[in-house]
């Protein structure tokens, strides 16, 4: 499923270009900047050369140049328009607390998945109408409290990886996107392949 239209693409970026100049953004570097969205990735996506379309770096242009939705609607796929909205107001700083959960049988299993627990735990929550559920929370091999310390991770690394760490945080932002952007393709490519790490 695709979240926008590929051939809106046009549109939308020159519904882009007329909000830079309406809030004083003159070139795609400060837009990236001011998006926190790096020079490179943003150079790909105005120029129209990046393979697929980033819901987050959408909703960031979108949400920093305060773009209104009736404008881009005819941009975002019909699927995809309610959580497009939220991912915007998320990046404006507009949404607050969980997404809304429709229903209220998807509470508990909304509830459980926004997070684990280092040991088994139980939460009572208040739904709609009243209605009270209790959510358990798992412990999960990969939470934040059984995985390893960022010190130890580095401590674990070969002297090899260790030079490659190093070079790479002394190169400058963009550089250090452009590897990300290699490595995320390196990576879907063996995916693809059918070869996983």
């Amino acid at each position: 499923m695709s979240e926008f239209k590929k051939e809106k693409w046009d549109h939308y970026l020159s519904i882009v270009r007329k909000y830079m100049q309406l809030r004083g953004i003159i070139t795609q570097k400060d837009l990236a900047e001011a998006a926190d969205i790096g020079v490179s990735t943003m150079s790909r996506f105005m120029g129209q050369k990046s393979s697929d379309l980033n819901p987050e770096v959408v909703a960031k242009i979108t949400a920093k140049l305060d773009i209104p939705f009736h404008e881009i609607i005819d941009f975002v796929d019909e699927s995809f328009e309610e959580k497009f909205k939220r991912l915007v107001l998320f990046y404006k700083g507009e949404l607050t607390g969980p997404l809304k959960i429709q229903e209220d049988e998807d509470i508990g299993e909304a509830l459980s998945s926004l997070g684990t627990a280092d040991k088994p735990a139980e939460a009572k929550v208040s739904a709609t109408r009243g209605q009270k559920r209790t959510i358990p929370f798992e412990p999960d091999e990969n939470s934040k409290f059984s995985q390893k310390s960022l010190k130890e991770k580095i401590d674990g690394l070969s002297p090899r990886q260790k030079a490659y760490l190093t070079d790479f945080l002394n190169l400058d932002m963009e550089s250090r996107d452009l590897m990300v952007d290699l490595g995320n393709n390196l990576f879907r490519y063996f995916k693809q392949k059918g070869l996983d790490f």
